[in-house]
């Protein structure tokens, strides 16, 4: 037997059906949705789909078969296929129908999930992980780069004066133009970091003063309570992102491409990360307003752990949802014992903080003691992070994941919650489009990985969790 050296030359497409992390089969997304098989087929793919597959989110058997699918059934769909797509990880029944050699393109948790990943190893199946496929190189926007040299001119000054750490920042609004800046004063570990409303009155301002940053965007903030004369007058620092951009921005963003080659790796490729925060958070206020009835919502305690990809789309929906103050945590934030000022008396927290695989079940950023004695009976964790018995996560209570057939659960009087697959909740077909186009641009774009497995890219090659393996003669 030898590594096939040959294109893939057609893919099957399986149904989301109950698997480990599929409990009740609540997953019903479909991996390429039929306007994507269409392009699979122009491209000269042959492109198998079991009947039924996007049914979960509203594309019928007819669609995929106009774009010329050849439809197969259950007990067909796995057998003497070379290429596999499926969204999450298959049932161990299926891995059993998989042949020798077949290469299977999943969300895969492979190290969530130690039996299956034993039996896939076990039944020589090459696996390739969607979630562990990053950009190569990274790819930076304009946007993104405006933001990140904005924001660090200006935290320059306390920078230069080794002040920034009892800064206390505010940043007027969320944006797409503001994401970047807020994950960049993140890193810098200023003293406290809060996204504020656009509607926020002096009155309502918890700093100001020679300490306190104010950092903004006019081309999206109209001062309408002239809070920014009044802070001026205090000796309060602001910054206005649309005056830099106008000013310095064109030069800023040549110079940081000029001095910044783009890194090996970047952002996941096939993701919706910013649709689980976003999720998630909405699924936390829909709780907090539940257990707590008598709570203005605007003005609950709510604290973001991380500034990240989940971190921002929590955000976004928070500050979407009237949250008056959302505070965000960076690392010197979230170290023992300084969380507790953070925790005491909130009302929602999100965890959006990823923890290096060395300290995952050792490093709890929330700990058992922390919902037992810090936390407030009736408060809420939404952990977006997630993990498993073998992979924990940075919320000790989270042991596994939660799923749609049991989202939450009750620990010392404080809601947690930890799901698989956020944007399942009210965004399962969006989130297929959007998933699908993705896989399709890393079947046939960068990637290439149609190509086979002899010519894979390095950030395809660092996702190959289980293989390669030598197909049967």
């Amino acid at each position: 037997m030898t590594l096939s050296s040959a294109k893939f030359t057609s893919i099957a497409l399986a149904k989301e059906i109950e698997s480990p992390e599929n409990p009740g089969a609540m997953e019903r997304r479909v991996a390429l949705v039929p306007t994507d098989v269409g392009r699979l087929t122009e491209a000269g793919l042959k492109v198998y789909v079991e009947f039924g597959a996007g049914e979960g989110v509203g594309f019928s058997d007819s669609e995929y078969e106009k774009n010329n699918a050849i439809m197969q059934t259950a007990e067909q769909i796995y057998r003497n296929k070379e290429f596999i797509i499926k969204f999450k990880g298959p049932s161990l029944a299926s891995i059993e129908e998989m042949q020798e050699g077949s290469t299977l393109f999943c969300m895969a948790h492979f190290h969530s999930y130690p039996d299956r990943a034993k039996l896939l190893e076990d039944q020589r199946i090459n696996v390739i992980a969607m979630e562990e496929i990053y950009e190569s190189p990274k790819v930076n926007t304009d946007r993104e780069i405006l933001g990140r040299k904005a924001m660090v001119a200006a935290l320059q000054p306390f920078l230069e004066t080794n002040s920034a750490g009892g800064l206390e920042v505010r940043v007027i609004g969320w944006s797409p133009r503001l994401r970047s800046a807020i994950r960049r004063c993140g890193n810098r570990d200023p003293g406290s970091l809060q996204v504020i409303q656009t509607s926020s009155t002096f009155e309502e301002l918890t700093a100001s003063g020679p300490n306190a940053l104010y950092f903004y965007d006019s081309s999206h903030f109209e001062d309408r309570h002239g809070i920014l004369p009044k802070l001026k007058s205090e000796g309060t620092h602001l910054f206005d992102l649309a005056e830099f951009e106008q000013e310095k921005g064109e030069q800023a963003i040549a110079d940081y491409r000029a001095t910044h080659p783009p890194a090996e790796f970047g952002l996941r490729r096939i993701q919706c990360l910013h649709e689980t925060g976003r999720a998630g958070a909405r699924y936390g206020v829909e709780l907090l307003k539940a257990n707590k009835p008598d709570l203005d919502i605007a003005h609950a305690k709510v604290v973001i752990l991380g500034y990240g990809n989940v971190g921002q789309g929590a955000l976004h929906e928070l500050y979407s949802q009237g949250i008056q103050t959302v505070h965000v945590l960076g690392r010197s934030h979230t170290v023992k014992d300084r969380i507790d000022f953070w925790l005491k008396d909130v009302d929602l927290v999100v965890n959006g903080a990823e923890q290096s695989p060395q300290l995952r079940g050792k490093n709890f950023l929330i700990s058992n003691q922390h919902l037992k004695d810090i936390i407030p009976d009736q408060s809420v964790v939404i952990d977006l992070v997630g993990g498993s018995a073998s992979n924990r996560s940075p919320v000790e209570a989270v042991i596994n994941c939660s799923f749609l057939t049991e989202p939450s659960f009750v620990q010392d009087g404080v809601t947690v919650s930890a799901l698989w697959g956020w944007p399942m909740m009210g965004m399962m077909q969006e989130t297929a489009v959007r998933y699908s186009g993705q896989i399709v641009d890393v079947l046939l774009g960068r990637e290439k990985l149609m190509d086979g497995l002899t010519a894979l890219k390095p950030n395809i090659q660092r996702a190959l969790v289980c293989g390669p393996f030598k197909k049967s003669s």
